[in-house]
């Protein structure tokens, strides 16, 4: 009975990661932004929330290119704690 069960959940655990090296190879490879990065953007997808801090923080943009590839560009940003009222 404990070898049907330890047979059990070793044939799941390989279905679960199956499943999640499905989803990680559908999700695009972040790339790192520099000023010389040549952007092509027919559409943002998601933006990252940028927290209310007084200092540069990373940020995250997924997008669509005008060949319709998705892209993750991952860039520093200045948080909004530094607005004057």
């Amino acid at each position: 009975m404990k070898a049907l069960l330890i047979l059990a959940l070793v044939g799941m655990s390989s279905f679960a990661l199956a499943d999640e090296a499905k989803i990680a190879s559908s999700q695009p490879a972040v790339e790192q932004y520099d000023y010389s990065t040549n952007l092509d953007i027919k559409r943002v997808i998601s933006l990252s929330t940028i927290p209310n801090v007084c200092d540069v923080v990373p940020a995250t943009m997924t997008y669509e290119d005008h060949q319709g590839q998705v892209h993750t560009l991952q860039y520093r940003a200045m948080g909004e704690g530094c607005r004057l009222n």
